[in-house]
């Protein structure tokens, strides 16, 4: 009995680990390492059996059998596909994602260029879809069947079904166009390109940190329609989804309890109903931003925004594979660590998950 209190008082005291936090961590180390071996080798094998020749993408129709050959044996294209793999698993770890073709310069050079702005762009359309679709999706569960209900879930359907491409076409004809209420597409005029230095990329925080105001309202107003746009999906996706957790809530026995007791509806809803929704919609708001993520091409694509999906979308109109699979697996790896982020949220606000 002394032996094994002594033996528990010094586990105790070491300052070790519990057992089972140390698997935890393992198994989330395991899961993330499998996961990117799983990316990186689908889209390796996908850019692979492609038809698109990445040797002529480089020497061009015009070059000669004895160039064509040398660069193929370069690329090591003759070597079986594992191979190839293997070898771009080791440049991987090198942090060498090959060289774009469209811009000769590092792959990863571009992708840090181009993915700030698609970060900021994401993020702000994000930010709208919380602070609109949260509200939105509890005021329409508590006047469930009536009129705020059926205008919720109606402007929901439309941003949920509609197509980006053409609400961004219609929205730059309206408002840039016609009405001149906001700047038009790109992220920032001709006129202040190149003023400030883009320390974070995120055009935004360095016209601010530059006070360089004139700039940041400038990009602000590049900025509103894109991301008004993008919002849409988010602001109704998150708000459909926040209406179906509350209305699971507010038929709990446990709410029928609290107004039973007089408490007023306000807390009712907000300390009670929406308490047990938060951790349910933690996850939602983690997917949907890992989902505008990767999803705003066509956004980009109609704003002429300057960020990653176009980056991809351009790269692969020029068969320029190297950006396309270091493109492709940077936003995997920032999809999968977005759901990771989500997990340990919702793991800290639920003490019961932990």
């Amino acid at each position: 009995m002394g032996l094994t209190s002594a033996s528990s008082g010094q586990t105790a005291g070491s300052g070790l680990a519990p057992p089972s936090v140390l698997v935890s961590i393992i198994g989330v180390m395991v899961s993330l390492t499998l996961t990117f071996i799983g990316l990186t080798a689908i889209t390796f094998v996908i850019s692979r059996v492609m038809p698109v020749d990445p040797v002529l993408a480089i020497v061009g129709d015009r070059a000669s059998d004895e160039v064509y050959q040398q660069v193929y044996l370069q690329l090591g294209l003759d070597k079986p596909i594992y191979i190839q793999y293997l070898r771009y698993l080791g440049q991987l770890a090198e942090g060498d994602l090959g060289t774009s073709i469209m811009t000769a310069q590092p792959v990863i050079d571009d992708i840090l260029r181009f993915f700030p702005a698609t970060l900021e762009l994401a993020t702000v359309a994000t930010l709208l879809g919380i602070f609109v679709g949260v509200p939105a999706g509890v005021f329409a569960a508590v006047h469930q069947g009536r009129w705020p209900d059926h205008i919720v879930r109606v402007v929901a359907l439309l941003g949920y079904s509609a197509p980006i491409f053409w609400l961004g076409l219609v929205a730059l004809l309206i408002f840039y166009a016609n009405l001149g209420w906001v700047a038009g597409p790109g992220r920032l005029d001709v006129f202040y390109d190149g003023i400030v230095e883009p320390k974070s990329g995120i055009l935004l925080l360095d016209a601010a940190l530059a006070d360089e105001w004139d700039i940041f309202h400038n990009a602000l107003s590049h900025l509103i329609l894109p991301a008004s746009i993008l919002g849409t999906f988010a602001l109704a996706y998150i708000a459909r989804m926040t209406r179906s957790f509350m209305l699971d809530q507010l038929s709990q026995e446990y709410i029928l309890t609290a107004r039973v007791k007089g408490i007023p509806e306000r807390q009712v809803i907000w300390r009670h109903a929406f308490r047990n929704v938060l951790v349910q919609l933690i996850t939602i708001i983690g997917l949907t931003y890992a989902s505008l993520l990767e999803g705003s091409v066509l956004t980009e694509t109609v704003f002429s925004w300057p960020g990653i999906g176009q980056y991809i979308t351009h790269s692969l109109f020029n068969n320029d594979m190297n950006a396309v699979l270091g493109g492709t697996i940077v936003v995997g790896v920032c999809f999968v660590g977005i759901n990771m982020l989500s997990d340990l949220l919702y793991r800290l606000v639920d003490p019961r998950v932990r």
